[in-house]
């Protein structure tokens, strides 16, 4: 019988000393395994705790048998293993403890809280949204001191909630920990004072309320419009709170002077402060906040394409909820249907087939065969071909691979010069004179350029 925690952390230490043996590849050991502990033991049931959910996914699904066939073989006997993500026992442990006392929770808005997997830790920047990241951390640094309002806006999914958050977690971990910090949606500020105005809530004034509060993240300001007299009561609180230097950040899916039905003097007071946008952000931007995702998910960013990377950060750059969205849903196909460590082009393609157009994604195959049928004509990998390396033997592939996309599928320069470590039109230009030029005068050129157009076709 294992009961005492030396015995559980005995049995669980032999348990992955022998899984990493058994699975030769120390990484993926390391940033998916190492970090699993036992959380309880009931009768004959051994509940496991890992740091991803992603983790949790793979253990009870392609490790399982695995792991129960160690763990059965050191103990000779016959546990069951359940896999749970330990940030949901945390927070499990958390509320059963709240509920044994009496907590009073505040009256107005008691379910306000602050995601903590959003800081400033894992925002990835870029030149898209540099200034509103700046800017964010610089109020968070000196909050009430310098920019009041903060202003950010954007279109959807592109980091503001984000930004918000990561004020907040911010504030309340390297300045201070006592600050009333209060994240809410405009929607929840509506909803709030209705109940108000109806009498609902008696005890405290939604004016007192507010003057306990330190910093105040309000997301979507645009959702006031139309609502008079809610704007007349936020008018109010949003004076009271910057004569007293408290924090204001407010984000919109609209600059300031473009919130047509927000009461104007609202406007003018959003404009006296910073007001900062965030643009759609750029290829590699996407494609290193889909390496961080990755990580964060304790998968090897080796298994997976290069391209592949390179193909999501095109189709999904408008909208990074929508790439991480997709991102997801590849890891879904990858872990619970396909089964595979590595994840090709076809893999990634077939994943989101439902979310873009089948004429897009014949194109971007196109073009990544295109890579892919001169980088290994040449014995190249596709990474050497877009990457930067300039010997004569990749640039003259590179030059032709270019010349190829063009002739082949006629895509703009600037599109084609993305796909090469982002060159500019002028290069992909001069790379596709120089192909033509050798054409008209060098035979090994043009018996290879004849070479690849058939292996295109087949």
């Amino acid at each position: 019988m294992i009961s005492s925690v030396s015995e559980i952390a005995q049995l669980w230490d032999r348990t992955l000393k022998r899984i990493e043996e058994q699975l030769g590849e120390k990484q993926l050991f390391d940033s998916l395994f190492a970090s699993t502990y036992i959380y309880e033991i009931q009768g004959n049931k051994i509940i496991v705790a890992a740091n991803t959910k992603l983790g949790v996914t793979l253990f009870q699904t392609k490790y399982y048998d695995l792991f129960t066939s160690v763990v059965n073989e050191i103990t000779q006997s016959n546990f069951q293993l359940e896999f749970v993500f330990d940030q949901e026992l945390k927070e499990k442990e958390k509320s059963e403890k709240v509920e044994t006392v009496t907590v009073k929770k505040q009256q107005y808005f008691p379910d306000a809280v602050l995601n903590p997997n959003l800081t400033f830790d894992n925002f990835v920047v870029g030149q898209f949204n540099r200034e509103a990241s700046q800017a964010s951390l610089l109020i968070a640094s000196n909050p009430g001191k310098m920019y009041n309002p903060l202003f950010i806006h954007s279109h959807s999914g592109l980091g503001k909630t984000h930004l918000l958050h990561a004020i907040g977690n911010y504030l309340i971990k390297e300045r201070n920990p006592n600050a009333k910090i209060l994240y809410i949606n405009a929607n929840d500020f509506v909803e709030e004072y209705v109940r108000y105005v109806r009498g609902e809530k008696e005890s405290q004034s939604l004016k007192d309320f507010f003057k306990t509060v330190d910093v105040l993240l309000l997301d979507d300001v645009q959702l006031l419009a139309n609502r008079v007299q809610t704007q007349e009561m936020f008018f109010y609180i949003y004076s009271d709170l910057i004569n007293r230097g408290k924090q204001i950040v407010i984000t919109s899916d609209r600059q300031p002077n473009e919130l047509a039905k927000l009461d104007e003097r609202l406007v003018t007071r959003f404009i006296q402060g910073l007001v900062v946008d965030i643009k759609e952000p750029d290829q590699n931007t996407c494609v290193e906040i889909l390496r961080k995702k990755i990580e964060a998910n304790g998968l090897d960013i080796n298994n997976f394409d290069e391209n592949v990377l390179y193909f999501y950060a095109d189709k999904f750059s408008k909208n990074v909820r929508e790439l991480e969205g997709a991102l997801n849903r590849l890891m879904f196909i990858v872990v619970s249907m396909k089964k595979t460590d590595k994840i090709t082009m076809e893999v990634a393609v077939e994943a989101v087939s439902s979310l873009v157009g089948g004429k897009q994604l014949a194109t971007q195959l196109n073009e990544q065969k295109i890579i892919n049928v001169v980088a290994d004509y040449y014995n190249l990998t596709s990474s050497q071909l877009t990457g930067k390396i300039r010997t004569a033997q990749i640039a003259l592939a590179r030059h032709i691979a270019m010349y190829l996309i063009e002739d082949i599928l006629h895509l703009p320069y600037k599109k084609i010069g993305d796909m090469f470590g982002g060159k500019d039109h002028s290069t992909v230009i001069s790379a596709i004179t120089k192909v033509e030029n050798l054409l008209k005068t060098d035979e090994t050129t043009k018996e290879a350029v004849n070479e690849l157009k058939k292996r295109l076709k087949a």
